[in-house]
């Protein structure tokens, strides 16, 4: 049974099925602090969509950067109209002829003019569609690459508080809709606007009171369309809003397949897609009715307005005060002026789908990039490697801080680990210093300068990251390895290779370094994936290093392989090592010990279990099996 649901009950489903992702996500997406850290929670969608006027300008805007095909289009769209009004014109004439018998002669001149406009016209729609069809891929090529760049610069927040799905979508359908809507409704549009202006000029020539008959019909059409507007466009923006739901939910389950199936959480997976499907469906239903019946409302206000014309016309016939043949015209004119407005009508749905897929778009494209206020380059060859944090505070939600007054020195060629519980705070360090995020206050200074003052861009060339998630793309090993420094050398990447213990494996490949990859390195096997991602650093050669977690998820012999690769990545450089295996950071320089985003306690592995604190229970929790 299908019950109509409010506006507020639509919204708390949508929320219901956020949180039940959420809740049963297949596979954690990585949030600011790395893979399942803490972090802001989803985006919910606002209810009031943005103005539609702003975003009709920016469509306006981008169409406009194709001018040439623009005035072509339109050149050809006012031939196509004026050539319409002449055929109405000339068939009065021809009926004229006949019914007053000036002869075959004429009438043959009349008919053969009459045939060549039917031409012209023919012709002129086949070119009207070859320009719409090219100013439609132009604009929406333009705005898909527009629209990647603007992706491909966003800040990490965003990321972060936005189903990637959602995001995917937005590229795909929405544009595709705007696509569509250019290429069938903007010569439709124009060609309704010059048919309308001059039908109605031709209409008054012939009578103006029969013009006036004919007008009966435009407020009615005037109060339907806004009417009916309104609901459309509510249903159509929700339509669009679901849509990016349900493909969040379906990228989900496809990149977690092997989990929910390990989990057998099929049937559970099913469900929720059945839940979003359903509502889907349900809107779509109703603004596809709202849509559809647009078009036979404005037909049947238009056979109104058609009927009134036709009796008021045979009454002025009967009185002779115009020919057969004019009344003949009129009709057909008044036809043709209706019939711009149902066209609009019969498109208007297309017209709003298109609108609310555009403002979601430009949703993207007015987000403030991640280079935005960028100040002066850093020379990654000239950094030390000297980190300060002051007294910082951050908070990715204001109501939960995360770091509270936060102070850190660390020297150049430091190797400093940072230990505590889950979500005390670890990566959200990383992320404060790479710029992913930026402090609330405090300040950190790299070789005695605010980092605020570089760009994040050459900033993060001075910092190598190799995180507990490798990510590799569908590229060959060297590809990927050489992913931050392209024009590496064959002679360094192999340094690289064997400096990372990678270089046994990849020798023994079939194709070596020129294996391709498959999506995410599927092909290879976790340690190996994680030995490709310290290649990749040590080609970089950055002065400073973030290690998270960067063993966790491997065998102890592969983590044996993992840790002598890293011991000598980080001789010589600045390093930042985050891990739960506290195995794995006993010769550090210094260990700092997080708790409710404060340093706890600090000092070398010996020291701190001297002290019997939060580090020695931590270490006790692993090695003792001490239940704390």
């Amino acid at each position: 049974m299908n019950k109509k649901l409010s506006r507020e009950e639509e919204m708390k489903l949508l929320k219901r099925h956020e949180e039940a992702r959420q809740a049963n996500a297949p596979q954690v997406r990585p949030g600011p602090g790395g893979p399942g850290r803490r972090g802001p929670g989803p985006m919910m969608y606002k209810e009031k969509p943005k103005n539609m006027g702003v975003t009709v300008k920016k469509l306006i805007k981008y169409i406009g950067k194709s001018k040439y095909l623009v005035f072509a289009l339109l050149f050809v769209m006012v031939l196509s109209s004026l050539a319409g009004l002449c055929a109405p014109a000339l068939q009065g004439m021809a009926i004229d002829n006949i019914s007053n018998g000036l002869g075959n002669a004429r009438l043959i001149k009349i008919l053969i003019a009459l045939g060549s406009t039917y031409l012209l016209s023919a012709s002129l729609t086949y070119f009207q569609a070859v320009y719409a069809a090219k100013l439609s891929q132009k604009t929406v090529y333009t705005m898909r690459r527009d629209l990647f760049e603007k992706i491909s610069y966003l800040p990490i927040k965003f990321t972060d508080t936005h189903k990637h799905g959602d995001i995917m979508s937005r590229m795909t359908n929405d544009v595709e809709n705007v696509s569509n809507t250019v290429s069938t409704t903007l010569g439709s549009l124009v060609s309704a606007v010059v048919t309308l202006i001059g039908t109605l000029s031709v209409m008054l020539y012939y009578s103006p009171l029969m013009t006036l008959v004919a007008m009966v019909s435009i407020p009615l059409t005037i109060f339907t369309t806004t009417m009916m507007s309104k609901l459309m466009r509510k249903y159509f923006v929700r339509q669009q809003r679901i849509l990016g739901s349900l493909n969040s939910h379906v990228e989900e389950m496809v990149s977690g397949y092997k989990t929910v199936v390990a989990y057998g959480r099929e049937e559970k997976s099913k469900a929720r897609f059945e839940e979003i499907n359903r509502e889907f469906k349900h809107t779509a239903i109703r603004a596809n009715f709202f849509g559809g019946i647009m078009g036979p409302l404005m037909n049947m206000i238009g056979n109104i307005g058609y009927l009134l014309v036709a009796a008021a016309g045979a009454y002025f016939v009967i009185k002779g005060d115009i020919s057969l043949g004019v009344i003949q015209a009129f009709i057909i004119y008044t036809k043709q002026f209706t019939r711009p407005i149902n066209e609009i009508g019969n498109q208007y749905s297309q017209i709003i789908n298109a609108v609310a897929g555009a403002e979601r778009v430009f949703e993207i494209m007015d987000t403030e990039p991640e280079n935005a206020g960028e100040l002066e380059a850093l020379d990654s060859g000239k950094v030390k490697g000297n980190i300060t944090f002051n007294n910082v505070h951050f908070a990715y939600k204001k109501e939960e801080p995360v770091l509270r007054g936060f102070s850190l020195e660390v020297k150049a060629g430091e190797k400093i680990a940072i230990v505590g519980k889950t979500g005390s705070g670890k990566t959200t360090i990383v992320n404060l210093l790479t710029r992913f995020y930026d402090i609330d206050s405090g300040e950190i200074l790299l070789d005695g300068v605010d980092i605020c003052k570089y760009s994040k861009s050459t900033l993060r060339k001075s910092i190598g990251i190799v995180l507990q998630d490798t990510v590799l793309f569908s590229d060959t090993i060297e590809a990927n390895v050489k992913y931050g420094a392209r024009n590496a050398s064959d002679a360094e990447f192999d340094r690289a290779l064997e400096s990372a213990n990678a270089d046994v494996f990849v020798e023994r490949l079939p194709e070596g370094k020129k294996t391709l990859l498959t999506e995410s390195g599927q092909n290879l096997s976790q340690g190996q994936r994680q030995l490709l991602s310290i290649a990749r650093a040590v080609l970089l050669d950055p002065k400073i290093l973030i290690l998270d977690e960067a063993t966790s998820s491997v065998d102890t012999r592969t983590e044996m392989q993992i840790q002598s690769a890293m011991q000598r990545l980080m001789e010589g450089r600045t390093s930042l090592i985050i891990a739960h295996r506290l195995s794995t950071i006993r010769d550090a320089d210094k260990i700092i010990v997080l708790a409710d985003g404060k340093i706890a306690e600090y000092g070398n592995h010996d020291e701190l279990l001297a002290k019997k604190g939060e580090y020695y229970t931590l270490y006790k929790t692993q090695f003792a099996g001490i239940k704390t």
